[in-house]
């Protein structure tokens, strides 16, 4: 065995088969660098097929002489001993799908069943089987959907778990998703909404604390990085749910509350001279230099320039179609192209800067470190923006983050990605060290499948292919809660449930619906629209008189130009044909009152 130690462990490993002898009982693996193990099986381990939540355990033991054939992917979990120069004998076998070339999470419906099961997890955990009541709600949320004794609401969690329900129903077409996502919009918006008339801007305030029929208003972050401020990061969050939302309803007063925070962004958090946007203002003054704000004075990151496109800035853009988000968009990726990229001293981008966009390297616990998934996260987004506008700083750096990362940010031996590691080596280190450990969270899985799962789908190729699939497989082999419901949080380095602290929970500070709801939504768009080229049934609830000329914008995500087109429409369960196939709209009939709209959409060209 390779690298071998001198005491026995437990351990995963991820890979190819190379052979296998039904007679000896030895498995040959190739992991994702290409380094050879020998697995024993002599001790008859236990086999089954990766599941999608609310699916049965499916038993594959006594059919591994027929499914260990060369080139399946598969994980192996076993027990390293240190005799005879390392021997690995397995216990548990898991496989991707029936074929050597079959991955469930491939199939078309595999990402929208995966996000049903979410929402009625998070329903039920909030809601009970009563009405929906958001003074009901919680942040705090026990693994298995059961509330804490903390009664703070706040208004993050709130819009991330709404959402997630409305991309549920954005999938479904089921009104009970599209019911919490509307009335926790209105929840906001009465409860943690701020409108000054006088600067002409509304901004969030991070929470209320309920005791009974009373609440207590929070203004500023109560998040250790955050006391007492503002920061950008959390009025970003605060338009995620609404905005998706809105692309279902059209309800253009959440339009104008986007455009108000928007207005709050460009008053107090943009830079006009340096560029970018500052990470903090103080809540007194609405400055971003006050002595208040401590090391946060003066400082961008990557939340506060980057975190608006993926939150709310392209979903505000699919449902409107105006100019001035676009604009937005491209100052936004001009910017992280332009500032980010730090390749002459280390393989991650810079992610936290001064004023002057120098880089801040002694930043409380970043220090001069990256995060893993920011990485990715950045390469995603740039596809996206570059089916916008095209620009080779977009997908020259897109492509650069794709090569680069399975190397320094992924775990070959095991699968997945880690979370977060010291941007440079020191002295004969041949890898970057882990910031405190080797676990891996799960929205970090979501940027590298989506990273991936987009450069496969616009620009091809074996590598973005297989790099996609791997992230899938670890994800969805290891973060799914078969027992109690939703996705952990954390899991150890071979894929076992970490569930101590914070990290046990379902929802936190950190954790609602957002990031697990995104990777289903998403997911199921690239994998059925760009890479296998099916159709997709999208559906909204709009009042035709909402919308300008009543014309309903369609399309799923920023797409490259010419990939998708209307199939068909039907309004009220009823064919419609007033719609423009390749412009991705659909002209509502002149009614008022909502009407239901299901539209299919169809690839065009694909790779």
């Amino acid at each position: 065995m390779a690298d071998a130690v001198s005491f026995s462990f437990s351990d995963t490993i991820a890979g190819y088969v190379s052979r296998f002898d039904s007679g000896t009982r030895l498995l040959g693996l190739k992991t994702a660098d290409g380094r050879a193990f020998e697995v024993s099986l002599a001790g008859d381990p236990s086999a089954e097929l990766v599941r999608n939540l609310d699916e049965p355990y499916v038993d594959a033991s006594g059919h591994l002489d027929e499914m260990l054939s060369p080139g399946r992917f598969l994980y192996v979990h076993g027990i390293h001993y240190p005799e005879h120069g390392g021997r690995f004998d397995a216990k548990r076998l898991v496989f991707l799908g029936r074929g050597a070339e079959d991955y469930r999470f491939e199939e078309p419906s595999w990402w929208v069943k995966q996000i049903e099961s979410l929402a009625t997890f998070y329903r039920r955990a909030q809601f009970g089987d009563g009405p929906v009541d958001f003074t009901e709600y919680r942040t705090e949320i026990r693994l298995g959907g059961d509330k804490t004794a903390s009664h703070v609401q706040e208004t993050d969690t709130i819009s991330r778990l709404v959402y997630g329900m409305a991309s549920a129903y954005l999938l479904t077409g089921k009104d009970e998703y599209l019911e919490v996502a509307e009335r926790g919009t209105e929840y906001l918006r009465k409860h943690m909404r701020v409108v000054d008339s006088e600067e002409d801007v509304v901004f969030w305030y991070h929470g209320i604390s309920v005791d009974g029929d009373s609440e207590r208003k929070l203004f500023t972050s109560e998040f250790s990085d955050d006391y007492d401020a503002i920061p950008m990061y959390e009025q970003i969050y605060a338009l995620a749910g609404p905005i998706q939302t809105y692309r279902v309803t059209g309800d253009v007063r959440i339009k104008n509350d986007a455009d108000a925070t928007i207005r709050l962004f460009d008053k107090f958090f943009h830079d006009p001279e340096q560029g970018g946007y500052y990470s903090h203002i103080d809540p007194i003054l609405f400055s971003a230099d006050h002595e208040s704000l401590g090391e946060n004075a003066e400082r961008k990151n990557w939340n506060s320039v980057g975190d608006h496109a993926p939150a709310y800035l392209i979903n505000l853009y699919l449902a409107t179609g105006e100019q001035k988000y676009a604009d937005f968009l491209e100052y936004t990726f001009d910017t992280i192209a332009d500032r980010f990229p730090d390749y002459e001293n280390s393989p991650f981008v810079q992610e936290r800067f001064h004023r002057d966009w120098s880089a801040d390297t002694e930043h409380s616990w970043q220090q001069n470190r990256a995060v893993v998934g920011h990485n990715l996260k950045i390469a995603w987004n740039l596809m996206r923006m570059n089916s916008l506008k095209a620009k080779p700083a977009y997908e020259e750096l897109a492509r650069r983050i794709g090569d680069i990362m399975p190397a320094v940010g992924s775990d070959v031996q095991r699968g997945g990605w880690y979370d977060v590691v010291e941007r440079t080596r020191s002295g004969d280190e041949e890898s970057h060290r882990f910031a405190w450990h080797d676990r891996k969270a799960w929205w970090q899985q979501e940027q590298a499948i989506l990273a991936y799962l987009i450069l496969d789908g616009i620009v091809g190729g074996d590598a973005y292919r297989r790099e996609a699939r791997q992230a899938e497989a670890f994800y969805n082999t290891f973060f799914l809660d078969h027992d109690e419901g939703a996705v952990y949080f954390n899991v150890l380095a071979g894929g076992t449930p970490y569930l101590l602290g914070t990290e046990r929970l379902k929802g936190s500070h950190s954790m609602s619906m957002y990031h697990s709801a995104e990777l289903c939504y998403l997911s199921a768009v690239y994998n059925n629209l760009l890479i296998n080229g099916r159709e997709m049934d999208f559906h909204f609830q709009p009042d035709p008189t909402n919308l300008p000329d009543r014309v309903l914008r369609v399309s799923p995500d920023l797409l490259p130009a010419g990939s998708v087109a209307v199939a068909s429409v039907e309004i009220d369960e009823k064919p419609w044909t007033d719609f423009d196939a390749d412009g991705l709209t659909v002209r509502l009939p002149d009614v008022q009152g909502r009407v239901k709209v299901k539209v299919r959409l169809r690839p065009v060209n694909r790779k």
